[in-house]
């Protein structure tokens, strides 16, 4: 599983912040006081206005409701986030507190209760306002764009995919996992994913229903950067780490997973099956800009590239059966 940024047909410069929409309101509420009072001297005078006084309030009134509207919504968001944000919050507090009433002192540091307040540099898009500016390019430079999702096979076919507005993947995992075609489902037995998606309550979520019960789903997720460097030593055959004490974290329980000989040999897949697919969509396919605008539209927008893909691979694999 991983996600691609795929940018929205929309501008980051039509774009506003909370903070900068608060600020161009104050200046048109004071230019259209102006303009009133520059009026209101006029009819005294009974001189001739060299503006056009009612086109220029007009214009003004209009800016701010659109102003005022796009910082309404990105407080909606900020509610929104929190909201969701805020089980994981208590689970950590939860956690924390039962070490403490064991006599264990919590390792880390306190977890941030999650705030409703919107951060000032937010963003709102006037053109597409579902779109979101996100890092892109390795986190070089950033876009107008939406998060585009794919769990893929490994035959590098894709077997689920959806598009997100989270500008990163830390809340993506369970989500993309619970879109994977029904057909193909129930013989998902583990789910390759990079760092960007790892979190203890993402994980848990994938591999245990509500009712605790196991899904029979195995996550690997990375959670140690590992240098592409091999050493003599890590050619030779190593031996199965030791199995992490029970004070270990679900962080440490996760990096002996993948230290492990059944680890290491799944996650490898992970590199050789979804980045080719995101490579192909983007160079072969050319597919690097959403047409549509709004999440709903995108969302048909990338299946159909997904189903298109699918096509091509499925006529691959065709003709490398044929040969073989």
């Amino acid at each position: 599983m991983d996600g691609t940024k795929i940018q929205a047909n929309a501008s980051k410069h039509a774009a506003v912040s909370y903070g900068r929409a608060g600020e161009m309101i104050e200046q048109l509420e004071l230019e259209v006081k102006e303009l009133m009072e520059r009026a209101a001297q006029a009819e005294a005078k009974e001189a001739k206005e060299t503006l056009d006084i009612p086109a220029e309030l007009a214009r003004r009134e209009k800016r701010v409701t659109a102003l005022k509207h796009a910082r309404q919504v990105i407080e909606q968001r900020a509610k929104e986030m929190a909201a969701a944000q805020q089980e994981e919050y208590k689970a950590k507090e939860a956690k924390r507190q039962a070490q403490r009433e064991a006599g264990k002192k919590p390792r880390g540091p306190e977890p941030t209760p999650p705030r409703e307040t919107p951060d000032p540099k937010a963003q709102y898009n006037f053109t597409d306002p579902e779109s979101r500016i996100m890092k892109a390019g390795n986190g070089q430079h950033f876009e107008q764009a939406y998060n585009a999702q794919a769990a893929v096979d490994e035959q590098m076919l894709i077997v689920g995919q959806r598009v997100s507005v989270a500008p990163n993947d830390k809340e993506e995992l369970a989500p993309t996992v619970a879109v994977i075609s029904p057909v193909v489902a129930e013989d998902v037995k583990a789910v390759l994913t990079d760092s960007g998606f790892y979190s203890e309550a993402a994980v848990v979520a994938v591999e245990q229903k509500p009712e605790g019960v196991p899904t029979g789903v195995t996550v690997y997720a990375a959670v140690e950067k590992h240098s592409h460097q091999k050493t003599v030593a890590d050619l030779l055959p190593q031996p199965e780490p030791a199995a992490p004490g029970p004070e270990a974290s679900a962080k440490e329980v996760m990096a002996h997973r993948l230290k492990t000989q059944t680890g290491k040999a799944l996650y490898k897949l992970r590199k050789q099956t979804v980045e080719p697919v995101f490579g192909i969509i983007k160079e072969v396919m050319g597919f690097r800009r959403f047409m549509l605008r709004g999440r709903a539209k995108v969302g048909l927008e990338w299946t159909l590239v997904c189903v298109s893909y699918n096509l091509k691979r499925m006529f691959t694999l065709k003709n490398l059966v044929a040969v073989a």
